[in-house]
């Protein structure tokens, strides 16, 4: 065979490394599918074998109010009631991100269009400090200075959603603070630009522009902080009262799926009932997550049709 044509048809070196990236990126991501997959297989199947194994009805695990698994009620079933723990989650998720939004947003407009510099200078850093700070720590000044507090004002003891909600909302406002500025810095200058030209004054432009167009991303920053605040564990643990019971109000002691989770896996014995109900919070927990981001994918996709 003619040399030239040889040389010509045998692959070269730089096809040969971009061959052997492709299979190193391959591999890299098949790895992390098989572990993401391994992961909902193995809590899927220690959580179904509480309804499938234990006989635990599906309605009753998630509409009732008693969580005590080793107790039987009158008709010999298991108290396995999970509402007052999805209550929980829910609420201080909600409420937490109902004080931080706004905030949050505030902060992200101050950031990037009141004064930029400033803003990048002190604030940036102040958030990625926030961002930086161990959970255990905020659950320990949530537990020193804001149930005090709540108990002072409020009566009680203390512990309760309102606590977990102070708590995790200082938890996910870097987050939601940082997702903001990114989103409205994202907003093309032009748009700014256009509706000053047209007569709007700076807040008009601010609010009917920038907010406007930079709202999917935003959004995308709420539901990111709502999806932490959902899987926080130990800040939560330490201020919520950790009382498997449904809240009668926001300053009564209460729990979350997480707080279940922590205080109670390393309590019970691997395929019992008991060990089979908190692996069936863990799946539960699980799902709420890949809730969170399939609505971040589908808030995503909304703002790139428009």
């Amino acid at each position: 065979m003619d040399p030239i044509r040889e040389a010509m048809l045998h692959p070269s070196r730089s096809a040969r490394l971009e061959r052997r990236g492709k299979l190193i990126s391959f591999l890299c991501i098949a790895l992390i599918v098989l572990v993401v997959v391994a992961i909902f297989a193995f809590v899927a199947w220690h959580g179904l074998a509480t309804f499938f194994e234990n006989k635990i009805n599906l309605w009753d695990f998630l509409s009732k109010s008693v969580w005590s698994p080793a107790v039987k009620d009158a008709h010999g079933n298991p108290e396995v009631g999970a509402l007052p723990m999805i209550v929980g989650s829910f609420g201080v998720t909600f409420l937490s991100a109902i004080v931080a939004t706004p905030i949050a947003v505030g902060a992200a407009i101050f950031m990037t269009e009141i004064s930029p510099r400033w803003g990048s200078k002190v604030l940036q850093p102040v958030i990625e400090l926030l961002v930086g700070i161990p959970s255990v720590v905020y659950g320990f000044i949530g537990l020193s200075v804001v149930v005090p507090v709540i108990r002072h004002v409020f009566g009680g003891t203390g512990f309760g959603i309102l606590a977990g909600t102070f708590v995790l909302f200082v938890m996910i406002l870097p987050t939601v603070t940082s997702m903001a500025v990114d989103a409205l810095k994202a907003v093309p200058r032009h748009y700014r630009e256009a509706s000053l030209a047209l007569g709007g004054t700076r807040w008009q432009t601010i609010y009917r522009v920038v907010l406007r167009a930079g709202m999917p991303g935003i959004l995308t920053g709420v539901v990111f902080g709502m999806a932490r605040a959902f899987g926080e564990a130990l800040a939560v643990q330490m201020v919520i009262g950790n009382a498997s019971l449904l809240p009668q109000n926001l300053v009564s002691p209460a729990s979350t799926l997480t707080s279940v989770l922590t205080s109670g896996i390393g309590n019970t014995v691997m395929g019992s009932l008991e060990n089979n109900a908190l692996w069936s919070l863990a799946l539960l927990l699980l799902l709420m997550s890949l809730a969170f981001n399939l609505v971040i994918r589908w808030i995503g996709k909304k703002g790139e049709m428009k």
